[in-house]
């Protein structure tokens, strides 16, 4: 919030689908529009792969057609219609499905896309690394909570073009 959130018209929120990010986006972002990570689930789609196929199986393109359609009604029916006979690998894979089947809502990738919405967390994950990576993880260097907290700050101040306001804020 203190860095404008609330002048966003649409709040979205990246993550990787685990249950604990619903409360998260509830209690710090309400009326975010949570995505699952497109990259998760496509390694989802690729752990059913591999336990149909083996460590080298990849997701079949009409799997990822699915994925990326957002339909992911037919595409639990397709990556469930022939579940292994070894029950470790039948328990595994219903987990991946279900994975699927809960976060069916936040996957919608073809609505987002025509929003211009972003539905994977590589660009943030590169703006992390450029902006606060290669600040802090120099050689040599060790930070305090407070000292690292006050230099990403302060660097996205800078990389943001916001450096002159946040000075002009400052001034008694």
């Amino acid at each position: 919030m203190r860095r404008g959130l609330e002048q966003a018209k649409t709040v979205i929120v990246l993550t990787d689908g685990a249950r604990d990010n619903h409360t998260l986006v509830q209690t710090h972002f309400p009326g975010g529009v949570p995505i699952v990570d497109w990259f998760h689930a496509y390694a989802h789609l690729t752990a059913i792969a591999q336990i149909l196929g083996g460590p080298e199986a990849q997701a079949p393109q009409a799997w990822r057609d699915r994925l990326e359609a957002g339909d992911s009604g037919r595409l639990v029916r397709q990556a469930g219609k022939h579940l292994p006979a070894p029950a470790q690998s039948k328990k595994s894979r219903l987990k991946q499905l279900r994975y699927f089947e809960k976060n069916a809502s936040q996957r919608r990738y073809a609505q987002y896309h025509e929003k211009k919405s972003f539905g994977g967390s590589g660009v943030v994950e590169a703006g992390c690394r450029t902006v606060i990576g290669e600040r802090l993880k120099q050689s040599g260097m060790r930070w305090s909570v407070p000292g690292a907290n006050a230099i990403i700050a302060l660097r996205c101040c800078i990389l943001s073009g916001r450096f002159e306001d946040f000075w002009a804020s400052r001034t008694p």
